[in-house]
């Protein structure tokens, strides 16, 4: 469907980027995004992607607000607490832009699960905190042959990369899902800054803008500060992209 005027006004400043245009636009509202984890990440990465006007970004989550989330996941507030995320990230996210829709799904994600819960989606964004959970989700989008945009954090450190193989390497070519799930300490700004790029990535590669990170893995030190982009090859024997 053509812009209309308000959408033409709304969404003026980035469809002047070259590339983008109307036409970029029109196939952006056109889109389904798959958000997978609605905690810090994802409350950065689907804020984005809805006020850039993608059509319908699904937001999944089976778990409550928590006290501890609040220092970064800042679509929740302490009236929040106990309440299931994916509901109240929904409908804030609807608030921001009612053009779109936006899909709630209180969910776990598993082995069970992931393949009919990211069915219809365009892009997965990986913003969970689960080792294992990340592997699961790599498996259904590899099966899928959806693309998935890859984040994580820890301390001030974060790492982000779009995966879509066999163009590229896969989650399990350079990430082991053998490791426990922990809690790292982490301040807001990490996730924020992480989850921007995230859906940095979904936007170029929707709108096919820009160059994505494909076959590269950017390590973001905080701490440092640096910026610095690694070449990642696919490995022959993982165990879950090999024979693609």
């Amino acid at each position: 469907m053509p812009l209309s005027t308000d959408q033409r006004e709304r969404y003026s400043r980035q469809t002047e980027l070259q590339g983008w245009g109307a036409e970029g636009q029109e196939r952006l509202l056109e889109s389904s995004v798959f958000v997978a984890g609605v905690g810090g990440l994802g409350c950065a990465a689907a804020t984005y992607l809805a006020v850039a006007g993608v059509g319908e970004v699904v937001v999944c989550d089976g778990d409550v607000v928590e006290r501890s989330n609040l220092n970064r996941q800042f679509l929740y507030t302490r009236d929040d607490l106990t309440r299931h995320k994916a509901p109240i990230a929904a409908a804030q996210l609807r608030r921001l832009n009612p053009d779109i829709t936006v899909t709630p799904v209180i969910a776990e994600i598993n082995r069970s699960t992931a393949q009919g819960l990211i069915e219809g989606a365009d892009l997965v964004l990986d913003c969970l905190d689960n080792p294992e959970t990340r592997i699961t989700l790599n498996r259904a989008a590899i099966a899928a042959s959806i693309p998935m945009v890859y984040a994580a954090v820890a301390e001030y450190t974060g790492y982000l990369s779009f995966l879509n193989p066999p163009a590229t390497p896969c989650l399990e070519c350079f990430v082991d899902g053998t490791r426990p799930a922990v809690h790292p300490p982490v301040p807001g700004c990490t996730v924020g800054v992480l989850g921007s790029l995230e859906a940095m990535e979904a936007l170029k590669f929707l709108t096919g803008t820009g160059e994505t990170l494909a076959g590269r893995l950017l390590v973001v030190e905080g701490a440092v500060p640096s910026f610095d982009v690694i070449e990642i090859e696919r490995d022959p024997d993982c165990p879950a992209c090999r024979g693609l």
